[in-house]
C-alpha cells in the first residue's frame, strides 16, 4: 500500500495522526450526508412516480375529452375559441431545502382556471376540456419542479460519493500506512539507541574494572 515519502520523525508522526483523525471524521460525516441525500432522493423519486401515474390518468381523460369537444364543436370553431384563451405563467428559480441543504429548484405559479370566452358560443364540452387540460398542466409543472430537485440531488450524491471514495480508498489508507511506517521506524530507532546505550555502559564498566585491576 502507498505511503507518504516523509522523514520518520516524531513531529511528522503527530502531523500524520492529526491528518488521519480529520480524514476519518470527515469520512463519517460525508457518509452520513450521502445516506441522507440518498434517502431524500428516493423519496423524491417516489413522488415522481406518483405524479407520473397521475399524469397518465389525466392524459387518459383529457384527450378523449378533447376529441369529444372537436366532434361536437368542430375544429374551426374550437380554434377560434382557443385564440381567446391566454394565461400568464410565472417561472423562476428558487432555493429548495432538501436533506438539510439548499439546492436550486424550480417554482412555477399557475393562474386560476378561468373560462375566457363567451359561454353563448361554446358548449359544455369546451369547459370540460379546458379544465381537464388545466389540471394536466398543473401536474406537469409540479413534475418538472420535482425532477429539477431530483437532478440536483443526484448530482450532489455523485459529488459526495466521489469524496467518500477518495477518503476511503486513498487519503485514509495512505495516512494509516504512513503512520505505521513512522511508528515502526521510531520504535526501531529507540531499540537501536537502547542497545547502543547498554553496549556503551558495558564497555564503560569493563574499562573501569580493567583500570582498577591495573
Amino acid at each position: 500500500m502507498a505511503r507518504e515519502h516523509i522523514a520518520p520523525t516524531k513531529s511528522n508522526l503527530l502531523r500524520v495522526k492529526e491528518r488521519l483523525l480529520i480524514a476519518e471524521e470527515g469520512y463519517d460525516l460525508l457518509e452520513q450526508k450521502r445516506e441522507i441525500l440518498v434517502m431524500e432522493l428516493m423519496q423524491k423519486l417516489e413522488r415522481i412516480k406518483m405524479l407520473e401515474r397521475d399524469l397518465d390518468a389525466r392524459v387518459a381523460t383529457a384527450y378523449p375529452c378533447l376529441k369529444r369537444m372537436l366532434v361536437v364543436v368542430g375544429r374551426e370553431r374550437a380554434q377560434r375559441l382557443a385564440r381567446n384563451i391566454s394565461y400568464r405563467f410565472e417561472l423562476k428559480e428558487k432555493q429548495v431545502t432538501a436533506a438539510g441543504m439548499k439546492l436550486p429548484g424550480l417554482e412555477i405559479r399557475l393562474p386560476n382556471a378561468e373560462l375566457k370566452y363567451s359561454p353563448v358560443n361554446s358548449f359544455a364540452e369546451c369547459d370540460e376540456t379546458v379544465l381537464e387540460f388545466f389540471e394536466m398542466l398543473k401536474i406537469c409543472t409540479e413534475l418538472a419542479a420535482v425532477r429539477t430537485i431530483v437532478w440536483r440531488l443526484a448530482r450532489e450524491v455523485r459529488k459526495t460519493q466521489r469524496r467518500v471514495n477518495a477518503l476511503e480508498k486513498l487519503v485514509i489508507p495512505t495516512a494509516a500506512e504512513t503512520k505505521v511506517y513512522i511508528e515502526a521506524s521510531l520504535e526501531e530507532r529507540d531499540r537501536d539507541s537502547f542497545f547502543t546505550s547498554k553496549l556503551l555502559k558495558k564497555k564503560g564498566v569493563a574499562g573501569m574494572a580493567t583500570g582498577v585491576a591495573q
